[in-house]
């Protein structure tokens, strides 16, 4: 067979993955973009606490870090890894989950510490339920003392990774919870047990003591979450802030497990994961 039928066969058998060029040459498969995308991160970390590890997703109460709204790799959430990676960043197997069930503000550092060992190019942040969710209202954290460990853990990322880009999502509006949970039977045998005290304790009383612990705490939370969009804007212009979108989700029982009744499943994930990558700012 004549050299160049040879050539062209063989060309013909390429047309279903490659383009055929000139001398039998391939050109890459496009991304979704049809190019090549710039830009986006080679490797990307997660910081915070059970709600970023995906705790109670699976049916039991541990965390289960593929459902991560941030760095799962599982097929039923669309975590930001997952549509950084179909978008075309070259992070396949390059996201790292270094948030603690319980975690507060304080180990934040620490966690910081790891994602600058990653080399991490994306960072998300999502911390401070465990600072209120405390025995009582006196034990949360004082705001101050928050904000004074918030900054010390994005001058770890700052000092160590300058250039990755900081995604500080808000705290969950937990009050909502209560709202919409307490005339849940099954989710109030759960919380008299002992999940999140300062807020859930006495979930059907109407008592103004009750009443008025409860008003505290969500102010704990807006001054918390006030405090992690001052410490986003003071890091600089790689840092940015979800602008609250974490807080004026008003989910559902739907969207927690009914385990704890406390923790995001699966569709809570999905909704923290649609809230916060608007913010993000990726062009993909």
């Amino acid at each position: 067979m004549p050299r160049r039928w040879v050539a062209a066969v063989a060309c013909l058998l390429a047309l279903t993955a490659l383009a055929c060029e000139e001398g039998g040459g391939a050109s890459p498969r496009p991304t979704k973009s049809g190019s090549t995308p710039t830009g986006l991160p080679g490797t990307m970390a997660a910081l915070g606490d059970s709600i970023t590890t995906g705790f109670g997703s699976c049916l039991v109460l541990t965390s289960c870090q593929r459902n991560s709204w941030s760095t799962g790799d599982g097929i039923r959430v669309e975590s930001h890894y997952r549509r950084l990676l179909d978008a075309g960043a070259p992070i396949r197997n390059r996201a790292r989950n270094h948030a603690v069930p319980g975690a507060r503000a304080e180990a934040l550092a620490g966690q910081a510490g790891a994602a600058v060992k990653d080399k991490a190019d994306y960072v998300t942040v999502l911390i401070g339920a465990n600072d209120a969710c405390r025995d009582d209202i006196d034990a949360m954290t004082a705001t101050a003392t928050f904000r004074s460990q918030v900054d010390r853990a994005l001058r770890v990322l700052r000092e160590g990774r300058p250039k990755a880009r900081v995604l500080v999502a808000s705290i969950p509006d937990l009050n909502r919870l209560w709202e919409v949970g307490r005339t849940e039977s099954r989710a109030v045998r759960i919380w008299k047990t002992g999940i999140c005290p300062a807020l859930l304790a006495n979930p059907t009383s109407d008592a103004k003591a009750d009443r008025d612990r409860r008003a505290r705490f969500a102010e704990r939370i807006d001054a918390y979450n006030s405090q992690l969009k001052a410490a986003c804007r003071a890091y600089g212009s790689r840092c940015r802030y979800d602008g609250g979108a974490v807080h004026r989700v008003r989910f559902s029982l739907d969207e927690v497990n009914a385990l704890d009744w406390f923790h995001p499943n699966v569709a809570g994930q999905n909704r923290l994961a649609d809230a916060t990558f608007p913010a993000a700012g990726w062009r993909l």
